[in-house]
């Protein structure tokens, strides 16, 4: 078992499609790999986690404490042969100016050797200022490799090499030339997600066929060896204490709705809950269960399949109606409005809020929140209301229309939610929400959300 930390120098050097083409080549190899992801993201780990064929988790310095973030690593790295953290922009990036909470911080937690994606467009010499410079920073971590990518071609590469040998003591383990196979299509968002790519399966293979040739795979295997042992022991579950009254929630999951992280989803079940897929496109109507859960995604994309259903979204409006419980978030929230306009064009969504979901080229609300909860909260309260909650949001649409004297869950501190000052609409037993929760030891939303659905189904003589 060992593990590496993919970083890079900064933002958009190619670090993910690299660490999707390393995740599938050294599956093709026998090996079982864990993918991670820093940070909070939805479609990189889909990407990870289809290449590696295993789930990708998030690890988060604003929504877990550090033991958590060691705890969950560890835990997920048991059984698997190597494991590969993606890091999130640039190696010393984040919100702190001391820097605890970037990419070094995370790699230096972990002790993970650290491997280097270089953008080696229009560099030479140069090369070397920059990974001493990288190294000097902070002497503590370890950086063991570099790859250099989108390089220009063989005498390209072979002075880069020149450089590095002459002035670093960083090995060179790969050198990957400007390809389109290694290109997925970004929109608003980042990547399109792998759930909307229909060939997404087929594309992975080409990218890892890309990188076979241009990667040392030995290398990075046994650069990764040289992680330390993590501690072994049984995978820590948080079970429910409430009695054994499984729930049933649907949970919407096509290629209009996919975020979800995959601990959450873990968590629905360790709480008591059986998890139902179903698809507001595809699906004529919901299946049986006592509660939902929308994710986010990209309704803007799909919203003339959404409209089209009819029988989905009147579905979707009854069951509210019946004041059955649902949680939406983000995308969910917009599929539950009365329409949604994006690009010149409005199509009906579900009706169930007064409001018009409109679609801006920039971003309303981008990054990390902070949200204290209101005494309307519909859920059980499992912890002190009083305090913050951390989560985070990422969307360019904008709610118009709504009438006042709207009951809301949270009052926002950070960030700018559903009107820069509240999100979390609550009406009948519905919650929606701009922000994204993450289950974690002091948010547990949810066993509280399971609980709510098992007190509404119970209190209806279901």
């Amino acid at each position: 078992m060992g593990y590496l930390y993919i970083s890079a120098a900064h933002k958009s050097s190619g670090k993910t499609t690299l660490t999707i083409a390393l995740c599938a080549a050294l599956r093709e190899q026998g090996l079982a790999v864990q993918p991670f992801k820093k940070g909070p993201d939805y479609i990189d780990p889909l990407w990870l986690g289809q290449a590696a064929g295993r789930a990708c988790y998030n690890l988060d310095f604003y929504t877990m404490d550090r033991a958590e973030i060691s705890d969950l690593f560890a835990s997920r790295m048991q059984g698997a042969d190597i494991g590969l953290i993606e890091g999130n922009k640039g190696l010393y990036d984040g919100l702190a100016l001391d820097g605890s909470n970037s990419n070094a911080a995370l790699a230096k937690q972990l002790d993970a050797p650290i491997v280097l994606v270089l953008d080696s467009q229009g560099m030479t010499r140069g090369v070397a200022p920059l990974i001493l410079g990288y190294q000097a920073f902070d002497p503590a971590l370890r950086i063991d490799g570099v790859i250099l990518n989108k390089v220009g071609g063989s005498r390209h590469e072979a002075k880069l090499r020149a450089v590095i040998e002459h002035y670093t003591d960083v090995r060179v383990v790969g050198a990957v030339q400007r390809s389109d196979e290694l290109l997925i299509n970004e929109r608003h968002l980042g990547l399109v997600p792998s759930t909307e790519v229909r060939s997404s399966q087929a594309h992975i293979e080409r990218m890892a066929r890309q990188i076979r040739d241009q990667v040392d795979l030995e290398a990075i295997r046994n650069l990764a060896a040289t992680a330390p042992t993590l501690p072994v022991g049984p995978v820590e579950v948080q079970k429910s204490s409430a009695p054994d009254r499984g729930v049933r929630i649907g949970y919407a999951c096509d290629s209009a709705f996919g975020f979800y992280y995959a601990d959450d989803l873990e968590a629905l079940r360790n709480a008591g809950a059986e998890l139902v897929p179903f698809s507001p496109l595809a699906d004529e109507g919901l299946p049986r269960c006592d509660g939902l859960f929308l994710g986010g995604g990209f309704p803007e994309t799909h919203m003339d399949s959404l409209e089209q259903n009819t029988a989905m979204r009147a579905a979707v409006a009854d069951f509210v109606a019946l004041d059955r419980p649902v949680y939406a978030e983000c995308g969910g929230l917009m599929y539950l409005c009365d329409t949604l306009t994006w690009e010149g064009k409005t199509r009906k969504m579900s009706g169930v809020i007064p409001a018009q979901v409109v679609m801006h080229p920039k971003p309303q609300g981008r990054g990390y929140v902070q949200l204290r909860e209101t005494p309307d909260h519909p859920w059980p309260l499992s912890s002190d209301r009083s305090r913050p909650i951390s989560a985070h949001e990422f969307h360019y649409s904008a709610l118009n229309g709504l009438p006042t004297g709207l009951t809301f869950a949270y009052r926002i501190e950070r960030g700018f939610g559903i009107d820069g000052a509240n999100d979390g609409i609550v009406y009948r037993n519905l919650l929606a929400s701009y922000a994204h929760m993450r289950d974690t030891r002091s948010q547990p939303w949810a066993e509280r959300f399971v609980g709510f659905v098992r007190a509404c189904r119970d209190d209806a003589g279901q």
